[in-house]
This record gives structure tokens, C-alpha cells and sequence, in this order.
């Protein structure tokens, strides 16, 4: 009995410590410059309430706004700030762009390297902030979310 009490304390304390492993290693790192093709990730804290607006209030650029190029403030993940800037004419979306996102791991680049593009064109078709969550990539669906509310807003302004 002592030896399966025992077996069975070392099977859940291994269980404890797999669950518990976080793979990402990578360090924080200053944002990028405005270039899409050099975004930065780094480990972050999680996002609290008050950092990002509500991504689920929908705003939709007006031919009140302004027409130009807006970057929305960069949202903080569990895996590194999330950033998007935005192209309004004529009071719609007309190109969207991750240019700050998660890629201090080989695990970020895969997920990401699918994931960003499809956020894009997710918001060319939505024309709002209203845009559904790649799977498999929710954190920087949520980030992505964050950021282009905020740039929606900068256009509102």
C-alpha cells in the first residue's frame, strides 16, 4: 500500500511540474521600428483591464474621420506586444498590418506566420474591430483586437 501511495504522489508531482513548463524562453525587447517585416515579440506580463480598449466595441471608420495611416497602441500578451496599423480612404479600411507581434520562438514564428495575415484580411472584410479569433493563436487574436481598436479610435479623432 506505502509503495503505491508513493507511486502515485511521484506520478501527480511530475504531472504538476509538465503542466507548469512554459516553453517560450525569450527575453523582453524594445519595440520595433515601423517595419512589418522586422516585428519583435518578447515575454510580457498579461494585459490588464485597463490597458487596451474593449476590442468586442465595434467602430467603424466614417467619412467624418480622417483618411490616413493609423498605428494602434501596442497591446501586451502573454507572448509579446501586439501592434496593428491601419489605412483609412474614403472612410473605410483599406489595408491593415500587424507591425509589431510574437516571434521569439520558433513555436511564435509558425503560429504567427499563419495567423497575422489571416487577422488582416479579417479586418478588411469586417470593417471594425469586431473580427473572429484565429484558432490556435488567441493571444495575438486578442492583442491584434486591442491594438486595432486603438487605431480605430486614433481615426475616429
Amino acid at each position: 500500500m506505502r509503495r503505491i501511495a508513493l507511486a502515485f504522489a511521484a506520478t501527480v508531482s511530475v504531472v504538476v511540474l509538465l503542466f507548469s513548463y512554459r516553453t517560450s524562453t525569450g527575453t523582453s525587447s524594445s519595440p520595433a521600428p515601423a517595419a512589418a517585416s522586422r516585428p519583435l515579440g518578447g515575454n510580457q506580463a498579461p494585459p490588464s483591464a485597463s490597458a487596451a480598449p474593449d476590442p468586442s466595441a465595434s467602430a467603424k471608420p466614417s467619412a467624418s474621420g480622417g483618411d490616413g495611416t493609423f498605428t494602434g497602441a501596442a497591446a501586451d500578451t502573454d507572448y509579446g506586444p501586439v501592434q496593428v496599423r491601419i489605412t483609412v480612404a474614403g472612410g473605410r479600411i483599406t489595408d491593415a498590418q500587424a507591425v509589431q507581434y510574437p516571434q521569439e520562438s520558433g513555436r511564435d514564428v509558425r503560429i504567427n506566420s499563419s495567423a497575422v495575415p489571416e487577422l488582416n484580411q479579417e479586418v478588411l472584410r469586417a470593417q471594425s474591430a469586431q473580427i473572429d479569433a484565429v484558432s490556435g493563436a488567441t493571444y495575438t487574436s486578442e492583442g491584434y483586437q486591442q491594438s486595432l481598436q486603438s487605431a480605430l479610435d486614433a481615426a475616429h479623432r
